[in-house]
């Protein structure tokens, strides 16, 4: 009688175990980081051939690490039609450019080139005149789309590194959307959109937010829950220069000035309702600094801030903005 019951309860518990929810978990490189995606589907579909194809599709339009991309032969004035993930992208810049009163600006890609930033290394050289030469083409009220075709001037440089990212995890997001998938987690380098809860916890998605860590080591600095919500970081922790002073300098360009920005700012999060929108204004906050984003923010509900940086002191300080979490 005893086996019987251990028997039974062993069965039991195979039982229930199989009836647990499992999220489906894909991984891998893109964009020269990672991706780890999440999703619950009732039919169990593994979407890793059509996630794929949605990554090689957007990098074919909007990577100018990629020489024969779209947005690369567009800047060597090679072609001028353009796709409509590069219209999606350009018009959401336009928004952010408009916005920001040009802090968040597309065209300064050629100027983070000079800086050794950007995708291009080494091709140019960074001395005042330059960056001067340079800087006549910056300006993305002077570039537009004209029936499906990109009108600039022929020295002007575009590069949408700063929204990218967040725009394929929108892609890849919607995508599933399409699908009839409710719960899900798309993360690319740490920057996510997240709808539904985790099926395996049934809970919201449980966020980490990275201490800027110079060393490279990843600890957290504050955890948070997501759902149906999208959170984008921009850290300039490990994209730096310091000058013989000991003044940091960040790898965002000041493009009022065309120099690298100093800032006691370690990184900003950005939580929007689309990664999109949160990558790009995560990259403009970096710029526009602490004070800034506090008058910024009180037209902009729909954005909440996360701050980490150094006092004074250089202790590290964090700020929440607009009810982040």
């Amino acid at each position: 009688m005893r086996n019987f019951i251990f028997l039974f309860v062993l069965l039991l518990c195979s039982s229930c175990s199989d009836d647990i929810p499992q999220n489906i978990k894909l991984s891998g490189p893109i964009f020269g980081t990672n991706f780890n995606i999440q999703y619950y589907s009732e039919d169990n579909i593994n979407y890793t051939k059509q996630i794929d194809s949605l990554f090689n599709v957007v990098n074919r339009s909007l990577s100018t690490y990629i020489n024969d991309s779209d947005i690369s032969k567009l800047n060597r004035n090679e072609i001028t039609k353009v796709d409509r993930h590069f219209q999606t992208v350009f018009k959401a810049s336009k928004v952010i450019y408009r916005a920001t009163e040009g802090v968040f600006d597309p065209t300064i890609g050629n100027v983070v080139n000079a800086w050794n930033f950007g995708a291009e290394k080494n091709k140019f050289l960074t001395d005042s005149t330059t960056i001067d030469r340079l800087m006549r083409f910056v300006g993305f009220n002077r570039v537009g789309i004209v029936e499906g075709h990109l009108k600039k001037h022929k020295d002007s440089y575009l590069e949408f590194n700063a929204i990218a990212k967040g725009y394929g995890i929108d892609v890849i997001a919607n995508f599933l959307a399409a699908k009839g998938v409710e719960n899900y987690l798309v993360d690319i380098g740490g920057d996510l959109r997240t709808a539904g809860i985790n099926f395996e916890s049934k809970k919201p998605w449980t966020i980490g937010i990275d201490d800027p860590n110079f060393e490279g080591e990843q600890t957290y600095s504050k955890v948070i829950t997501l759902q149906g919500e999208s959170l984008a970081t921009s850290g300039t922790y490990r994209k730096f220069k310091i000058d013989d002073k000991g003044n940091r300098y960040a790898h965002i360009i000041n493009t009022k000035t065309g120099y690298p920005t100093k800032t006691n700012i370690l990184s900003v999060s950005v939580i929007a309702p689309d990664c999109m929108t949160a990558d790009g204004y995560a990259t403009a906050f970096q710029a526009m600094g602490i004070d800034k984003v506090k008058w910024f923010l009180n037209a902009h509900p729909e954005l909440r801030v996360y701050f980490i940086f150094e006092d004074e002191n250089k202790d590290l300080q964090t700020m929440s903005l607009n009810g982040f979490p």
